[in-house]
């Protein structure tokens, strides 16, 4: 109560009013007068303060109900607050919770339709896709077992290439796709660094070979945080694809793992041309693919600019960062890129 200014002035005017009327009497000369003035402001004072008491308790306790609806609870009992004013907002606030509860339900429901209609969409592209690259290896086979033309092989080749670009973007956009809906489900679980780092790279593993380009690691011992393991492990193949994509032959791309006091730390860095200046800004933006590329990429472009908005949005969704920047030498030169990933600890 001692909070509301209205009571306190109440209380205030109260007080100086008996006071007053007390050292009138006693100025009057009239003592007889000084117990019944007492006695009055007694009896009216009372019965207001335990009024106004139960009335802010009643408040404290709808304060208490619309806190807990802020906090997921779904369903708050006011019924029993039924005194003036009282009574009509409390009625006013079980129409807000339960219009509440019926917009979070149908929000739910779009979502789930959502996530059905991508999973859909993403069948249905999927089944022309495996088709037509069946359809393409056929046909390859066929023109190198006859002694079929090298440019046209060549060509067959290229669009094999094609396709399975399209087929990542089907899959990298339907992930994004889920992330944004709400309906991927991320886990809050104890994952190993060493063990994450081995599943990011395995599917990149001959890829590395083929372009020549060393990896190497530097893992502290028992380096862990808390998230999921598999979604994480999407985030970080999609950052050493991009740092190998980048980095000419001969050239490495480096990971460090470790912890401290306040957050587990996963440092990815390679010796590539580095990032534009003006790119850097927008490296995580979908589809933006950066003012630097060669015209080799335009013929066989390695990515389509959503490697990397997918591992953002997939850290940031268990409450890590992820940023960019280019390493320099001492004379100012660039010398490659640096990504680090961020989960910090929630006990600190």
């Amino acid at each position: 109560m001692g909070r509301n200014r209205g009571f306190d002035r109440a209380i205030g005017v109260w007080v100086l009013a008996t006071l007053a009327l007390l050292a009138a009497a006693s100025l009057l000369g009239d003592a007889d007068a000084l117990p019944w003035i007492a006695a009055a402001s007694l009896a009216a004072g009372i019965p207001f303060i335990i009024h106004t008491r139960r009335r802010y308790r009643l408040i404290a306790q709808l304060s208490n109900r619309v806190d807990a609806v802020l906090h997921g609870e779904r369903a708050i009992d006011l019924e029993h607050m039924d005194e003036g004013e009282l009574a009509v907002l409390t009625s006013e606030l079980d129409k807000m919770v339960t219009r509440l509860n019926i917009t979070a339900d149908e929000l739910e429901r779009e979502r789930q339709t959502l996530a059905d209609a991508l999973a859909d969409i993403s069948h249905q592209l999927k089944t022309p896709l495996t088709s037509l690259s069946i359809s393409t290896e056929l046909v390859r086979r066929s023109l190198s077992e006859e002694g079929g033309h090298a440019a046209l092989v060549e060509r067959l080749r290229n669009i094999e290439r094609l396709q399975q670009r399209v087929q990542r973007l089907v899959s990298t956009l339907l992930k994004l796709a889920r992330i944004d809906a709400g309906v991927v489900r991320l886990t809050a679980t104890p994952v190993n660094v060493r063990r994450l780092v081995d599943d990011a790279f395995e599917p990149l593993a001959i890829g590395f070979d083929i372009a020549d380009v060393a990896f190497e690691t530097a893992i502290d011992e028992d380096t862990s945080f808390t998230g999921d393991a598999g979604w994480t492990a999407e985030a970080l193949s999609n950052i050493l694809k991009n740092c190998m994509e980048h980095t000419p032959a001969g050239g490495r791309v480096a990971l460090r793992a470790y912890e401290d006091t306040i957050a587990c730390r996963i440092v990815v860095e390679d010796t590539g041309g580095g990032i534009a200046p003006q790119d850097l800004p927008h490296i995580f933006e979908r589809f933006y693919r950066g003012s630097s590329r060669s015209p080799q990429d335009e013929v066989n472009p390695a990515g389509v600019g959503i490697g990397l908005s997918l591992a953002r949005s997939l850290i940031t969704a268990q409450g890590g960062t992820l940023t960019a920047e280019n390493i320099c030498d001492d004379a100012g030169r660039t010398t490659g890129a640096r990504f680090a990933i961020t989960f910090f600890k929630t006990n600190v």
